[in-house]
């Protein structure tokens, strides 16, 4: 439903510069913006950074840092009115696996931002695969700019949980982090192993699980959950986005295997790998 606002924009359309551009962004986002720079700014990829009058380079990556914050407080928001019954475990999965970069990315190409991308490097390149989905991000910061947060809501509702996900078969969706971890450390030969630390109730003698990922003999990753498996696959997350976004800490795993393979039999180092398998 088109709010007064919206039929202001669209009366200014045909007095609007770059109307062309203006268009685009009205097939993208399902309304016509008042402002159009930020929009710009969203998809201007670092390697594309402009430089204004003070010199500063300009591109999208502080956008996507606030299109983060936002993203995250709208879907928490959707998803805790929509699962009114559902405990904090299963609305903090549910958003994860939503705002996760896989699924934005994901979604950004589904919604063509991956042709409107101004970019020196070649979008789709693999290692290069979460530019669109950090566009997407800025692009919900530009609304957020441009229209505010009452804005961001109706997009996100309208534009992506209803066309493009479906929230309550992705709420139910299993992504399986502990498989990807054991397929990460048998490719780079690295014994690791899931250990149960704690197991214990809360409220109505809900049953809690407390469980580390280890490899190499190093704790990498904790995870808590409402089952043992949750609890490991949360456990596998941690571990993953440690092996991915701290540095030298892929270093330390393959310093530390090393020290235990020469400590333990041939034998010995194989069976660490299949318990983690099993």
């Amino acid at each position: 439903m088109a709010t007064i606002r919206d039929l202001i924009t669209t009366i200014k359309f045909p007095f609007r510069k770059e109307r062309e551009l203006y268009r685009l962004f009205h097939s993208l986002l399902g309304f016509y913006p008042d402002d159009i720079r930020p929009y710009k700014l969203a998809l201007l990829h670092k390697s594309s950074s402009v430089r204004e009058g003070q010199g500063r380079k300009l591109n999208n990556e502080r956008m996507e840092f606030l299109g983060d914050a936002i993203l995250d407080a709208v879907v928490a928001d959707i998803v805790y009115n929509h699962f009114q019954k559902k405990p904090e475990g299963f609305l903090t999965t549910t958003r994860s696996k939503i705002v996760q970069r896989e699924s934005l990315n994901k979604i950004a190409l589904e919604m063509g931002i991956d042709k409107l991308i101004v970019s020196d490097v070649h979008v789709q390149n693999s290692h290069n695969s979460y530019i669109c989905g950090n566009a997407f991000e800025a692009l919900v910061a530009a609304i957020y700019i441009d229209r505010g947060y009452d804005c961001c809501m109706r997009f996100v509702r309208k534009r992506i949980l209803r066309s493009l996900i479906d929230l309550d078969k992705i709420a139910y969706q299993e992504i399986n982090f502990k498989s990807r971890l054991i397929e990460w450390s048998q490719k780079n030969k690295i014994s690791i192993s899931f250990q149960l630390v704690e197991e214990s109730t809360e409220g109505s003698n809900t049953p809690i699980f407390r469980s580390n990922a280890i490899i190499a003999g190093i704790v990498c990753g904790e995870g808590k959950g409402y089952s043992k498996k949750e609890s490991q696959q949360l456990a596998a997350k941690d571990a993953l986005s440690r092996i991915k976004n701290k540095k030298g800490f892929i270093q330390e795993l393959f310093e530390a295997n090393e020290k235990l393979s020469a400590a333990v039999s041939p034998g010995k180092e194989q069976n660490n790998i299949e318990e983690g398998v099993s």
